[in-house]
């Protein structure tokens, strides 16, 4: 394989004979881009004829409310909470975790997103449902925060940019994570101990293991609890410009695939086998059968014979 036309038949095998997805094929093209431009210096001259893997479209995940209901319910303690953030304001399950305490602005009911996908801040909603339980568990925080700071803990870890112009800014309250790991770590930038937000494999776990406890047949994650926030804010009525706004999407086309998954575009369409027996409830072999006409045996399956 070390030739200029050794590399399409092999990964345009991937493509055709392996039946492998997008991102299989698109790591093995980059490894031979590499071998070939940096290891062994040889022009690619059959790279525009190489078979790819095209990415499928699907459609979200999109829970009921009654069944999200149902998941909220088997939640309790900070993933209850953590996971109604998900469905109530629409978040990623990362930034769910990376709010601090001065992002968060209960008497507007707002919540900022910093540094989100694409490197974006944004402003999102907090559920009223909310009122109560994020003081809560704020009042909680400031008592815990209080006592680190009395035993002389580390503060909680910063970008390295703002940590060397705030060298103290990790031990304010402001900076503090909203859902704090229980242990320390290592900060990667300094080698110090600091206290870093909680793990998301912890959230991810405990949904996992709601959905189950809730008998769901949909494989729910934390991430199908925003796509069920965009889903139910689109059937409630709400434009589809305000919905871009909130989930911090770049293109309305990606918004916008929330319009396929909504109850009311398939559920307000009537069916032409309802408005064809509107007159009559019964089908015509169960109108048949109760005049006496039809057969009380089941009627045989069309099946194509065997030539």
């Amino acid at each position: 394989m070390t030739g200029a036309t050794a590399g399409p038949p092999g990964r345009t095998h991937l493509a055709v004979n392996r039946k492998v997805g997008a991102a299989t094929q698109n790591q093995a093209l980059q490894a031979l881009l590499f071998l070939y431009r940096h290891v062994l210096e040889i022009e690619l001259p059959w790279l525009d004829n190489v078979t790819r893997a095209g990415n499928a479209k699907r459609l979200p995940v999109v829970l009921t409310r009654d069944e999200v209901r149902a998941l909220l319910s088997k939640l309790q303690g900070t993933p209850w909470l953590i996971a109604s953030l998900l469905y109530g304001s629409g978040l990623r399950l990362m930034e769910s975790l990376r709010p601090r305490v001065k992002d968060l602005a209960l008497e507007r009911g707002e919540l900022i997103v910093r540094d989100g996908k694409g490197g974006k801040d944004r402003v999102t909603m907090v559920p009223a449902a909310l009122d109560t339980p994020l003081p809560a568990h704020l009042s909680r925080l400031h008592a815990w925060y209080q006592d680190e700071r009395r035993r002389g803990q580390p503060g909680v870890s910063l970008p390295s940019t703002l940590a060397r112009k705030y060298p103290h800014g990790g031990r304010q309250w402001g900076w503090q994570y909203l859902f704090p790991a229980a242990t320390l770590c290592r900060d990667p930038y300094t080698g110090l101990p600091v206290r870093h937000h909680l793990h998301e494999k912890a959230i991810q776990r405990a949904v996992a293991a709601a959905v189950c406890k809730a008998g769901l047949t949909q494989p729910a994650s934390c991430h199908t609890l925003r796509h069920c926030f965009a889903t139910h804010l689109l059937e409630d009525g709400y434009d589809i410009r305000t919905l871009q706004e909130l989930l911090g999407h770049a293109d309305l086309k990606t918004t916008m695939v929330y319009t396929h998954v909504m109850a009311k575009r398939a559920g307000g369409v009537r069916s032409p086998l309802d408005r064809g027996f509107a007159s009559d409830e019964r089908a015509p072999a169960a109108r048949a059968t109760a005049q006496g006409t039809g057969s009380s045996a089941p009627a045989k399956p069309f099946c194509r014979q065997p030539s």
